[in-house]
């Protein structure tokens, strides 16, 4: 995609270039040749001053200002262009990411701010806490100058706070304890280096235009240089704002990762920050270097659509630097990320009989991370739509309303579900915060413990894992069968989903569709924070309120059930099980099968009350309460029967 520049740069130190110029040995001099005439000479220093990125120093770091004279756009056209032409540079395609913005954020403001609110006795802490991955090169330097604490007022009026997590933060950050040190405790170099992922860089120009050495360290291209901010504990608060002794897990992403296949083959940047492999890039120039091998283009994509719309809509009073086409381009490479390397679905049609049509919809999760992973507003959630012939909806689950909120949940919060056969069901994939009297929270400084945590593991996580003390899972997923587990064997990185939809007698063709939405900022965690206001809540309210919140299409899957043509029933597999009586009258029921299985007995609610494994021969299986119950009855290679048994 082309790219839309309003910044022109040139990449060579320009008091430098008299004395490259004289080391030349070309003979003659009128046979030496300057590299840029005078008339672009003057026009580049002109450029140069120009540019919205902060230009400045505080004693530490530099603004991205100052990396973009070498390492923004080339108007030569030779350097940060990959081999068709296209411009790849670092700073312009970083910009308009999350990552630029972190400090500008108008939702993470707000949430500090809310936060405060509440406990305006810790403001100090949580405004330090916060600002540490947000505004690392202000908060760092800070503390290195010897301040106790670093505000929210601080960072408003600090340039390169304000400039996020920008070039330095991650590239000065040191080789010493990466991947060990979390919740913001950063580590820094303090002697002005620039870690990069090249040998043998060539040092004077960068060090004689910027005052920092670039030096190679292979730390900068592993996944630990992630650790210090995407792994987060947080103290936990009571409600008269005592700390109880007790952290909370915020998020582990990279503990995620660890307790993963991915953790030997790919890192984050693999994903987040794909490299053009086998097309080098020159990287500045006029400079002697050799073009580099792999490139690794900055785009450091996420999942936040929703929070990118809102940044582009309110660029003039958020201050930011990037243009709309730029968010544009990360919008759509942030689409592509979703769409395409998030979640696999398998959608199959079971059985159906003239009362029951019963499907299963297995979602498997593609990212080295859980899905959704990060800060736990994060929610995925699945529509699942049954049609007749007509065109007439005859089932819906995970409908959203006009404010983009998941019709048919509970007030509080929605179970994980292994069996889904009401309308008042939806599977929502999600981290519940529970304060110290086991309520449902969206404060984070009273959050003490998962309530639930069903969202999908990375393919290879275990319970028993070393990280599994940051990335448990909560609730009813803790005692699906299918979570995480596939014919028995855990780490799948999936989970499969029953839908028994009644159909009252329909026997025409069904279409069936499962779709899966993600929200990054859902309406109902908005709503304990919107009862509050403070400047900073108020302004996101009000930028809230006119963004475009439409929930992300992460994948979809469809089928069609074909007619049943007699009034028998007609299985979609032939029966490996009998059962009998039923009705019972006393609850016991005889099972006879040839083939080993396991069994699943469900209330009329959904919810699993009994599990049997490895059953086979003749066997009694016995329910001691009245009602519908249905049974499902699965072998080791997959086979599923299911069965409803009355007992009166």
């Amino acid at each position: 995609m082309k790219k839309y520049r309003y910044t022109l740069l040139v990449c060579i130190p320009l008091f430098t270039l008299p004395l490259l110029l004289s080391n030349l040995t070309l003979g003659k001099a009128e046979e030496i040749r300057r590299f840029h005439l005078e008339a672009e000479m003057a026009h580049f220093q002109m450029v140069m001053l120009d540019t919205t990125l902060p230009n400045g120093y505080n004693y530490l770091f530099a603004g991205s200002g100052v990396c973009q004279k070498c390492h923004g756009y080339d108007t030569l056209g030779v350097a940060s262009v990959d081999a068709f032409g296209e411009d790849v540079n670092v700073v312009d395609d970083w910009k308009a990411t999350m990552m630029a913005n972190s400090a500008k954020d108008p939702f993470w403001r707000a949430k500090v701010s809310h936060e405060v609110l509440l406990y305006p006795q810790h403001q100090a802490a949580i405004e330090d806490k916060c600002t540490s991955c947000h505004a690392s090169m202000g908060h760092f330097n800070a503390k290195h100058l010897g301040a106790a604490h670093y505000a929210i007022a601080e960072m408003v009026a600090d340039p390169l706070a304000m400039d996020g997590v920008s070039c330095l933060a991650c590239h000065m950050q040191s080789p010493e304890g990466i991947g060990f040190s979390f919740s913001g405790e950063l580590k820094y170099d303090t002697f002005k280096v620039a870690y990069g992922p090249y040998m043998a860089p060539l040092v004077s120009p960068m060090l004689t235009e910027t005052g920092y050495k670039p030096k190679f360290s292979p730390h900068v291209s592993g996944a630990g240089i992630c650790a210090g901010c995407h792994t987060l504990m947080t103290e936990t608060l009571d409600f008269q704002g005592n700390t109880t002794g007790n952290k909370f897990v915020e998020q582990a992403t990279y503990h995620e990762w660890l307790n993963s296949v991915y953790n030997d083959t790919v890192t984050c940047q693999g994903c987040h920050m794909p490299n053009l492999d086998k097309w080098p890039v020159h990287i500045v120039t006029g400079a002697m270097t050799e073009p580099r091998n792999p490139f690794f283009l900055h785009e450091l994509t996420g999942g936040n659509v929703t929070m990118l719309k809102l940044l582009q809509d309110n660029i003039g009073p958020l201050g930011i630097t990037a243009g709309p086409a730029q968010f544009d381009e990360v919008i759509e490479k942030t689409m592509a990320l979703l769409q395409n390397k998030t979640l696999q679905l398998d959608l199959q049609l079971l059985d159906r009989d003239l009362d029951t049509a019963r499907f299963s919809l297995k979602l498997t999760n593609m990212a080295g991370h859980k899905f959704p992973s990060g800060y736990p507003s994060r929610r995925a959630f699945v529509e699942f739509v049954v049609e007749n012939e007509a065109g007439d909806t005859i089932f819906v689950s995970g409908k959203t309303d006009g404010e983009y909120e998941v019709f048919g949940q509970n007030p509080t919060y929605e179970p994980h579900y292994q069996v889904i056969n009401s309308e008042e069901q939806v599977q929502i994939y999600e981290m519940v915060m529970g304060d110290v009297n086991g309520d449902v929270t969206t404060v984070l400084t009273r959050a003490d413990h998962p309530i639930k945590d069903n969202r999908l593991p990375p393919a290879g996580f275990t319970t028993t894992h070393p990280a599994y003390d940051t990335t448990i899972i909560a609730g009813d997923a803790l005692s699906d069968p299918d979570f995480n587990h596939d014919n028995g064997t855990e780490g799948s990185g999936s989970d499969m989903v029953y839908f028994h939809i009644p159909t009252g007698g329909e026997t025409g063709l069904l279409h069936v569709s499962a779709r899966v939405f993600y929200q990054s900022a859902p309406p109902k965690w908005m709503d304990e924070m919107f009862g509050h206001n403070s400047p900073e809540i108020d302004a996101f309210r009000t930028m809230f309120d006119a963004a475009d919140r439409t929930p992300v299409l992460i994948k979809s899957a469809e089928i069609f059930a074909e007619p049943i043509v007699s009034s028998t029933v007609v299985p979609a597999k032939t029966s490996f099980i009998r059962l009998y009586p039923t009705p019972t009258f006393d609850g016991r029921i005889f099972v006879e099968s040839s083939l080993e299985h396991d069994v699943q007995v469900f209330d009329p609610k959904g919810r699993l009350v009994r599990t049997m494994r490895s059953k086979s021969g003749r066997y009694e299986l016995h329910l001691q309460e009245r009602g519908v119950f249905l049974v499902q009855f699965k072998t080791k290679n997959g086979r599923v029967q299911t069965e409803n048994v009355v007992v009166q």
